[in-house]
């Protein structure tokens, strides 16, 4: 049996099955994560150098943006290196850092979309107000203090995992992630499952706030023509992105805890990336699509 001292790297096995095709598979995941950065750079950059973008609800989307780019780096370029190489490990580090970047991306992303629940409830449901409640100081005092909760926050599953002894070094996915390296322990692992289910109560509590805010923004739209356009224009792209990112989310989450061997290792693939490939390039597509100002100031980039 392997101890603690013995593994200094992991094995993972997610693309096991795909080796005599991996440089299609390279070809078409680097295009897609250059898609993707090319993307998001896009509406990051349009959102910083247009001043008439300078709001808080732009400055939520720009920092949906940025924790974008930062989360598809954890998992994109190790993912390519991969596919180019006869053998997938990772480094015992390399595998925390890239678990680390990958948790706080998505308690990022989450608690960022919260926040534009709120935002959005305050400009509809209290309009004559928004501009005392939120403002653009206001607005980065939020990403701030989003961002620095998230890091402290992604540590503690991480901190809680160091200490663990391992008896294994086999990972059965594509990338790092906690719970595949805590299921690997010697050792109870009660501490690190009970944390992990306050992690996932917190979130479920934070969906709640969103539907709710969301069913009082629905309310008082339906009241006027003018309301409804705003719900359209704003609201809208917003509940995509929730909805999307919460169901990729899903389809992790109860493969990574409750998945099956017995289930063919592609359909594994699948359901374990869905969160890392589909709201990436749907959230710039969505806000920069659907909301005219912005699409208005990237044609404008574009063109000069």
């Amino acid at each position: 049996m392997e101890n603690l001292s013995n593994i200094v790297v992991f094995n993972l096995s997610g693309l096991n099955e795909i080796r005599s095709h991996k440089y299609v598979f390279f070809a078409f995941t680097l295009l897609f994560y250059l898609l993707i950065t090319f993307l998001n750079l896009t509406l990051t950059a349009t959102i910083l150098l247009e001043k008439s973008l300078h709001e808080p609800m732009y400055i939520f989307i720009c920092n949906l943006s940025v924790n974008t780019l930062y989360g598809t780096a954890g998992f994109y370029p190790k993912l390519l290196a991969d596919f180019l190489s006869d053998t997938h490990v990772i480094s015992y580090a390399g595998c925390l850092i890239q678990t680390f970047v990958i948790y706080s991306s998505v308690m990022c992303e989450f608690s960022n979309l919260t926040v534009m629940a709120y935002d959005r409830y305050v400009a509809i449901c209290k309009p004559l107000e928004y501009h005392s409640i939120m403002n653009n100081v206001t607005a980065q005092k939020f990403v701030l203090i989003l961002w620095i909760l998230t890091f402290c926050e992604a540590m503690i599953p991480i901190l809680l995992t160091l200490r663990l002894p391992l008896c294994g070094s086999q990972i059965d996915k594509l990338y790092c992630e906690n719970w595949s390296v805590v299921k690997l322990s010697c050792v109870d692992t009660t501490l690190n499952n009970v944390t992990g289910y306050i992690f996932i109560i917190k979130y479920f509590l934070q969906f709640l706030f969103i539907v709710y805010s969301y069913i009082l923004i629905i309310r008082a739209c339906l009241q006027s023509r003018e309301g409804r356009s705003k719900f359209m224009q704003t609201c809208l792209p917003h509940l995509i992105t929730l909805i999307c990112f919460t169901v990729t989310m899903l389809f992790d989450l109860m493969y990574t805890r409750y998945g099956s061997r017995n289930t063919s290792q592609t359909l594994r693939n699948v359901m374990a990336v869905e969160f890392l490939v589909i709201p990436p390039l749907l959230n710039p597509l969505v806000y920069g699509l659907n909301l005219t100002h912005i699409r208005r100031k990237v044609w404008k980039l574009c063109i000069e």
